[in-house]
């Protein structure tokens, strides 16, 4: 018999072993290693250059020179001043020489925020890159405490596109969702904790924190931003469900109807659908909103057959219905083409079967049309709630919110949540309100998303259908 490799162990200075470089720790470099690799902790590669390194160590060394010059020379001058978001605001002196008012600059509390975040993304950084220094030097002295020499320069190099190619080739995207993502989401949300409105615009004036008070105002029923924020709330999710529901349903009838063995010219029918959405979304919506206003074609020729005239847009009722059924007309094709895929490949001998036992149309469709069509189109589902609760286009373009109503806090009846948002940052500037909003609809679309998928069959019963 062939004997067993022996597993490389490293064995750490008290004699705790670990597997591999991989399980080394920087826990375990710091309590088990020696002086230089301690110090690293405070110097970056000053272990590396003990143990030989000197290409490896000098880029640690100068990584942390950099960002500790970024965090002091531009960082440090506004994180200082977070806890107040600044103190001086602009005023105007008289110049002599001139004879005119001059604007004395002042704080400006935007800028203290937003770089007090960058600042302790660079503190973030420099952390990361000094537990990285440890845990080098620890793997350094440990190859050397076993007789080998420690890693050179070029085999460093060699093992970023090779070995550790997935490293970092996932490093420059991860760097990118923190810089451009997650920076902004937490700017975002700090902004809820303040007062930063259309009383206070920087850098003309201060804003400072104020703790929970937005979102008091906001989930405070009897307040009127309150009053405001709980009415769009209910009709965004009134508005999702029958958004995305609707269109799933009648989507699939339309797909089974066409998909039917009798029924001819398949190809026409679907190709009919096709058209609605072969033009963008946005210009069917500026269409239907000219077709359908007070004075439009559709409203003259009801006045013409001597019927009365219909305020499609301007009644809250009616608005609410048109933008609703013109989303039919616009989602329901999609659903069409993406259900009569799945409906081909649902087995025949299962409808067969029903038959012989004498279930009908009916019977078959809720007991093996719709049940295979919610294991299979489960996320398909959940990214449509999403999307049709953040479905700006479908209510700015078609009735921009209206009709506005003095109940509502700068905001139409049949606004929802994100186009209120964009009412109050883009027209009014009450920036803290709309951060709250934010982080409502973050909070309801994610909770949506986790709890709907981890209750349906697309997650308990993967294997039903294969």
């Amino acid at each position: 018999m062939l004997e067993k490799k022996k597993e490389k162990t490293f064995i750490h200075n008290k004699g705790v072993k670990v597997k591999s470089k991989e399980d080394i720790t920087t826990v375990n470099a710091l309590t088990y290693g020696k002086w230089p690799t301690k110090i690293s902790a405070f110097i970056s590669g000053f272990g590396n250059l003990v143990y030989g390194q000197t290409m490896k160590g000098i880029i640690f060394l100068a990584s942390q020179i950099f960002l500790w010059y970024l965090f002091f020379s531009f960082g440090w001058q506004y994180l200082k001043d977070v806890n107040t978001l600044g103190t001086q605001e602009m005023g105007k002196v008289f110049s002599e020489k001139h004879q005119i008012w001059v604007n004395v600059p002042g704080d400006n509390s935007l800028k203290i925020l937003l770089f007090s975040i960058f600042a302790i993304a660079i503190l973030a950084v420099c952390f990361v890159f000094q537990m990285a220094s440890v845990k080098s030097s620890y793997v350094a002295e440990q190859d050397m405490s076993r007789g080998k020499k420690p890693s050179d320069f070029e085999r460093d190099v060699h093992n970023i596109f090779d070995k550790n190619l997935h490293t970092s080739m996932l490093s420059l995207p991860a760097a990118g969702v923190i810089a451009f993502t997650l920076l902004p989401i937490i700017f975002m949300v700090l902004l809820a904790f303040t007062n930063f409105d259309r009383s206070h615009q920087p850098p003309g004036n201060l804003f400072t924190w104020v703790g929970f008070d937005n979102f008091k105002e906001a989930f405070n029923f009897n307040g009127y931003k309150g009053q405001t924020f709980f009415g769009i709330l209910g009709w965004t999710i009134i508005w999702a469900i029958f958004a995305t529901f609707g269109n799933y349903l009648f989507g699939m009838l339309i797909a089974l109807m066409i998909n039917k063995k009798d029924i001819k010219l398949k190809s026409l029918w679907r190709t009919c659908l096709v058209i609605a959405i072969a033009v963008p979304g946005f210009v069917t919506l500026l269409f239907m909103r000219q077709m359908l206003s007070d004075f439009g074609p559709v409203n003259v020729f009801l006045k013409m057959i001597g019927l009365p005239t219909v305020r499609f847009l301007k009644e809250v009722g009616a608005a609410r219905v048109t933008v609703i059924m013109v989303n039919y007309w616009i989602g329901i094709p999609y659903t069409m083409l993406i259900t009569s895929g799945i409906l081909m490949n649902i087995p025949a001998d299962l409808y067969e079967s029903a038959r012989i036992d004498g279930a009908g149309p009916v019977r078959q469709f809720w007991s093996i049309t719709l049940p295979y069509m919610l294991a299979v189109t489960t996320p398909y589902l959940i990214t449509q709630f999403i999307a049709n609760i953040n479905n700006f286009n479908a209510i700015y373009f078609l009735t921009a919110g209206e009709p506005l109503s003095l109940d509502y806090y700068n905001a139409g009846k049949t606004d929802l949540l994100i186009t209120w948002l964009y009412k109050l940052t883009v027209r009014f500037g009450d920036y803290n309100l709309a951060s709250v909003i934010g982080i409502v609809v973050f909070v309801i679309c994610g909770s949506v998303s986790l709890a709907t998928f981890n209750i349906t069959a697309s997650a308990e019963k993967e294997e039903t259908f294969k």
